[in-house]
């Protein structure tokens, strides 16, 4: 069966338009799921929203959305209220630009979608619209108002269809410097780097995400289970992390046998990255 679409509308690039159909790409709807039950009776609990005030309940036809000026002092919004602000939508995606596809920074990149034609009489558009991305390498920004809100995405070739990947408005996504500023500025250089980066070339790879397992769902599943089969499930003791104090010692262990000796020297350097600074008086 095929997926339903989640939106339904049309690319375009100047002058050319194209019917589309935008699916899910990633879902958490197989993971599992639970619900809050009442201990006492084994019946499922149902969520009320009542005033925070009085105590009472307050149905759904009295519940309206407020947005907080002062402390329990709001703005309230009526339900046609929010609708108005809700933006007009033509159903297009419309390409503004092209860009490479490792220009925008991938923190700013949201939820992925599946892009394909929606009417047959639509496929030859929309390969060619593909296959001039692919050819070029470049990647389109486009905006449609999607569930609701205009949406900014990045379209980029994937097999035989796309991939429109939301993009986070830039108030959304925090300064890095608000993580990174007490980073102190640090050079590696000499023996050190030169192990550092053959551990990275014995570690090179590809990436498969049929080889990364959620252990946590699986624990999920066989505890489930368990229970559900009336056995009792081992819980497995956490493994203790060693603490490791000379940064040369780590790189030599991570090497192992395919790695380089350090000499004294390059352990002396080590030992004195490792070693903190001490503030000055």
């Amino acid at each position: 069966m095929a997926p339903r679409a989640n939106w339904k509308g049309f690319l375009k690039i100047a002058e050319l338009t194209c019917p589309v159909a935008l699916y899910t790409a990633a879902s958490t709807s197989d993971r599992i799921t639970f619900h809050t039950i009442n201990r006492a009776t084994g019946h499922r609990v149902q969520r009320q929203f009542v005033d925070a005030v009085t105590g009472k309940p307050v149905e759904k036809e009295e519940q309206v959305k407020g947005y907080e000026i002062a402390q329990d002092d709001y703005v309230v919004l009526e339900p046609e209220e929010v609708a108005e602000a809700v933006p007009e939508s033509d159903k297009t995606l419309s390409v503004s630009a092209f860009v490479g596809y490792g220009d925008i920074d991938d923190v700013y990149f949201d939820r992925p979608y599946y892009l394909a034609p929606s009417d047959r009489h639509a496929e030859e558009a929309f390969a060619l619209m593909r296959e001039g991305m692919r050819k070029k390498n470049v990647a389109a920004i486009a905006q449609a108002v999607l569930f609701r809100r205009v949406r900014t995405l990045l379209i980029r070739a994937h097999d035989n269809g796309l991939v429109a990947t939301t993009l986070n408005f830039d108030y959304e996504v925090r300064p890095a410097a608000e993580a990174f500023d007490e980073i102190p500025a640090m050079k590696i250089k000499g023996e050190m780097l030169d192990l550092a980066k053959h551990i990275i070339d014995t570690k090179k790879g590809r990436f498969d995400p049929a080889e990364f397992d959620d252990r946590y769902e699986a624990a999920l599943a066989e505890l489930v289970k368990a229970k559900a089969e009336g056995r009792r499930i081992a819980i497995p003791k956490q493994a203790k992390r060693e603490k490791v104090v000379d940064l040369m010692e780590a790189l030599r262990q991570s090497a192992g046998a395919a790695g380089k000796k350090p000499s004294a020297k390059a352990g002396a350097a080590a030992r004195k990255q490792a070693a903190p600074r001490r503030k000055a008086s």
